[in-house]
């Protein structure tokens, strides 16, 4: 590997936008690290898909829930590379709960919170440590939209409202030595934890999407190869929404639902 290769680490890579967002960095010519966790074959395939397109790069299992698998994972890639330059937190390792809130047993809550955020607390203080002695370093945390308020999944937006504020800390705390933190919060993508959406559900989203579709994950992939680039190194501490537009389509569609009384988007 080219010294002057830059040293990928994604979390949960073997599939969905994680697996996308390890083509993409491939792609750019970056050594990329598939971790994952339990589908090595999955895990393969990315590796495959990379080194085809002219990439190099090696799938690793690792639970990032655990910490001392953590500290393996990033020992050997430090000891092998001798850097991470950019870290891709993006394992999700809890299925969010659904329901009414006076339903929701602790346990599925606090599972939830573990979830989302104990696979980000380890990776970023083993990574962390080892970009300040370099005083370089990318780090893009991969949320949701649903830190928005969800009805019906109060687990997951607190979750994923608590990823987003962990990310502006670190950022806040890497700064000084060289480091920067930026989230990239997911809409409803075209993916393994949309699949079990009703029709219904996915047309609503797709229908007021700029594109008329769910966001494919290659087109999450893109942004977060975008953001941890060195051309962005002027922005950290920042959530940066890819939702195909679909905020803002929905403010747009409600003011001129307003304005003219409720005919907005009608024949």
């Amino acid at each position: 590997m080219s010294d002057t290769r830059r040293v990928v680490l994604i979390s949960g890579a073997g599939r969905g936008i994680g697996a996308a967002t390890a083509r993409e960095f491939g792609r750019r010519g970056c050594h990329v690290i598939v971790n994952y966790l339990s589908n090595s074959e999955a895990a393969a395939v990315v590796v495959k898909d990379i080194e085809s397109a002219g990439g190099t790069a090696q799938a690793v299992r690792a639970d990032v829930c655990d910490a001392g698998q953590v500290g393996t994972l990033v020992d050997g890639v430090l000891a092998e590379h001798g850097r991470v330059d950019v870290l891709v937190c993006n394992a999700n390792t809890a299925a969010p709960p659904y329901g009414a809130f006076a339903s929701l047993p602790w346990e599925s809550f606090a599972a939830k919170l573990t979830g989302e955020l104990a696979g980000v607390y380890f990776l970023t203080q083993r990574v962390l440590a080892a970009m300040r002695e370099r005083r370089a370093g990318r780090i893009v945390y991969v949320s949701s939209t649903a830190a928005d308020v969800i009805t019906g999944s109060i687990a997951h937006s607190t979750a994923t409202a608590a990823l987003n504020t962990f990310s502006r800390q670190i950022a806040a705390e890497a700064a000084r030595y060289g480091v920067a933190a930026n989230t990239v919060a997911s809409g409803a993508a075209n993916t393994d934890a949309t699949a079990f959406f009703p029709d219904a559900i996915r047309q609503y989203f797709g229908e007021r999407s700029v594109h008329g579709r769910l966001p494919e994950p290659e087109d999450v992939g893109r942004l977060i190869a975008l953001v941890a680039d060195d051309g962005f190194a002027g922005a950290t501490g920042q959530v940066i929404r890819a939702d195909d537009g679909f905020n803002l389509l929905t403010q747009q569609l409600d003011g001129l639902a307003a304005r003219f009384g409720g005919s907005a988007g009608q024949d």
